[in-house]
């Protein structure tokens, strides 16, 4: 009688590492969204324009970080569109921190759920500090904090 072994903890079942990469995907896409996004961001922020600046090269950093995982585990990643429709209108300085706070609020969203999904301890460390560094910038921009960050409303 042959026995086929069970996969290890180490070797994912296929269905469970192409939910982690969808995941990644997804938040990739976020990132990408925040390259554009912050762009809006700061033309509307003259006096924070340094701090718009930094978080724009966080989230390029990150979105590069992001697709070398996506790569190494064999995926194409996905593109960044032409251009995003915004939630609402950028107009002030105001509604460019609310935009902000969107923003990292829905990426950090994302990021959270690369952390249930993740078959790797590289990928869901990733993704951890993903779900920290967008929090932390929410809340730098303006926005409330949270006892879940990136689940609320989604438990």
């Amino acid at each position: 009688m042959t026995t086929t072994p069970a996969p290890t903890p180490s070797t994912p079942a296929p269905a469970a590492a192409d939910a982690g990469i969808e995941a990644a995907q997804a938040a990739l896409a976020g990132e990408h969204a925040c390259v554009y996004g912050y762009g809006v961001v700061g033309a509307h922020l003259p006096g924070d324009a340094e701090t718009a600046r930094d978080a724009l090269a966080t989230h390029r950093t990150r979105r590069d970080e992001l697709t070398a995982l996506i790569v190494a585990a064999g995926s194409a990643p996905v593109a960044a569109e032409p251009g995003y429709a915004l939630p609402s209108p950028v107009t002030d300085a105001a509604s460019a921190r609310a935009l902000g706070v969107l923003l990292e609020e829905r990426l950090g969203a994302l990021y959270a759920d690369v952390v249930g999904a993740a078959t790797t301890p590289e990928l869901r460390a990733f993704a951890v500090r993903g779900v920290v560094a967008a929090t932390v910038q929410a809340i730098a921009w303006g926005g409330a904090p949270t006892a879940f960050p990136g689940l609320d409303g989604r438990v």
